[in-house]
């Protein structure tokens, strides 16, 4: 019986009061059955009848949402087992998968038969890279696939509305500060600056050089001392609110029939066989066939069969990897090369300085390596640094190190910002690079040894402000066997393999 044939007896079993008619679409009425009298042998309460009338209300509105042309969907986020089996399952919650979970149901259609499920382990997103980002977004890359990833984002960004809008909900609102990115080189550093400044003219970016008048002009609450060079993004740079681009992202993926479990991957079952490269000798293909996730507060592990696998783990990542296989094999064979992604604490101070920049604040990025954005409209900054490789801080915690601040930060904060001789740090917070060791770039597509996992990882503090055009083109790998929109075979993970680093020279 259809669910329209459903519908009155559903009603009539209630015995509530009558209903008038409504109608809930352009061109669709539902007419409800009207009951004259109740006749059910005790008093009617109000609050019953309060009840009943929110229930109909709720179906009517649901009805309406069921017909075509709404985002209406049955799915919704799994509390409990996930399913026996889907097509695509997405290991990690974060932006970058909802991302891929996003594009692949956008490709396909909500209502066609694709079923993707994303498992996150940890559902207050407590210790997630994305939420414990700086927010920020540039173009000021030196590497070509860099500049196109940002650039094709930013403009998803700046109509997210068009793309993650639900029906009956709030319109997204990024919180998208468009001040710019205002990048600072010594004498040493300016010839690089000139370089990256023509890859980004010629890719499409809107930067601008500025001499060190010019600079003192512009922003005269800059020390200048030092600066031979500036570079300022005059459009798409800027910074927003990740949270809400990671609710944003779930929500309508949701919303168009994903699935989501809370439970954490622990492992893999797998075929293999043996096929001869002409390359690489030997090699023994991985199948994935099921992948075993831990629910909580459960000992028991649930299997779940899936045709592809994405490997969407951000700093844990390489830990995935090595539950296949990847990484495990003896180091002169392709089986011992480990997946180069491991977690990189950084911190995040907040300050408040009554007498720092105002409004028209960049996100200023020193050649020493100390950044500043504003935080709000009360005189509040975020800033922060990269340790060097040899001061990397204890990963097993994500604790604060204030002395950090008050040691790396903040005497080339006050240098080249003197306001900042007087401040407070009013909070603070460590979050997790997905760092990739092998040359900071991030790794896409099919692992040779695994024919049906794919990879969107190691992006090295970029993986936010890249992910909506990273879902798009990790969707593009596994729906269209290649790249449609941007090409970036030069991404690729098998890179890591044959020894061939991609540089990105503007690192922050």
């Amino acid at each position: 019986m259809s669910f329209w044939q459903r519908l009155p007896s559903r009603l009539h079993s209630f015995q509530a009061v009558a209903v008038p008619s409504r109608t809930v679409w352009p061109q669709t009425r539902i007419f409800l059955p009207r009951i004259r009298h109740v006749s059910t042998g005790v008093p009617m309460r109000s609050d019953f009848v309060k009840d009943l009338e929110h229930q109909l209300k709720a179906m009517r509105e649901k009805a309406a949402a069921a017909l075509p042309g709404s985002e209406w969907t049955p799915f919704e986020v799994r509390h409990g087992l996930p399913p026996e089996r889907v097509d695509v399952l997405i290991v990690g919650g974060g932006v970058v998968g909802w991302s891929i979970a996003y594009w692949l149901k956008r490709k396909t259609g909500p209502r066609k038969a694709l079923r993707v499920l994303v498992v996150e382990k940890d559902p207050t997103y407590s210790q997630a890279s994305t939420v414990l980002s700086a927010g920020g977004i540039r173009q000021q890359f030196s590497l070509t696939e860099n500049i196109q990833l940002s650039l094709a984002s930013a403009d998803f960004l700046k109509n997210i509305n068009e793309h993650l809008s639900v029906l009956n909900e709030d319109p997204v609102d990024l919180q998208f500060n468009h001040s710019g990115y205002l990048f600072l080189a010594s004498e040493k550093g300016a010839h690089i600056m000139e370089a990256n400044y023509e890859t980004q003219r010629h890719v499409g970016a809107k930067v601008k050089l500025l001499s060190p008048a010019q600079l003192k002009d512009m922003f005269p609450w800059i020390n200048t001392d030092g600066v031979a060079l500036a570079s300022y993004g005059l459009e798409n740079e800027g910074w927003f609110d990740p949270w809400t681009l990671l609710s944003a992202l779930r929500r309508k993926a949701l919303s168009m029939g994903v699935e989501q479990c809370l439970g954490e991957v622990t492992g893999f079952r797998y075929g293999v066989h043996s096929v001869e490269n002409r390359e690489l000798g030997r090699l023994q293909i991985r199948g994935i066939t099921h992948t075993n996730i831990q629910m909580p507060n459960s000992i028991e592990v649930q299997p779940v069969e899936s045709t592809v696998v994405i490997n969407a783990a951000g700093a844990n990542s390489g830990k995935v990897a090595k539950m296949v296989g990847i990484g495990l094999g003896p180091d002169d064979m392709i089986s011992g090369i480990s997946i180069p992604v491991e977690p990189r604490k950084r911190y995040i101070y907040v300050v408040h300085c009554p007498d720092g920049p105002g409004l028209d604040t960049p996100f200023l990025i020193d050649y020493s390596g100390v950044y500043l954005r504003r935080e709000g409209l009360g005189a509040n900054y975020i800033t922060g640094v990269s340790p060097e490789e040899t001061e990397e801080p204890d990963i097993t915690n994500l604790d604060v190190d204030h002395e950090f601040f008050k040691d790396k930060i903040w005497p080339e904060l006050a240098y080249r910002v003197p306001a900042f001789e007087s401040l407070k740090v009013t909070s603070a917070w460590a979050g997790f690079y997905d760092y990739n060791t092998f040359d900071q770039n991030g790794l896409l597509g099919i692992h040779p040894l695994v024919r049906n996992m794919y990879f969107a990882t190691g992006f090295s503090g970029h993986g936010l402000q890249q992910s909506p055009a990273v879902g798009r083109a990790v969707a593009e790998l596994v729906l269209d066997g290649g790249y449609k929109t941007l090409d970036l075979s030069a991404l690729d993970i098998k890179r890591i393999i044959y020894e061939e680093r991609v540089l990105e020279r503007n690192i922050v």
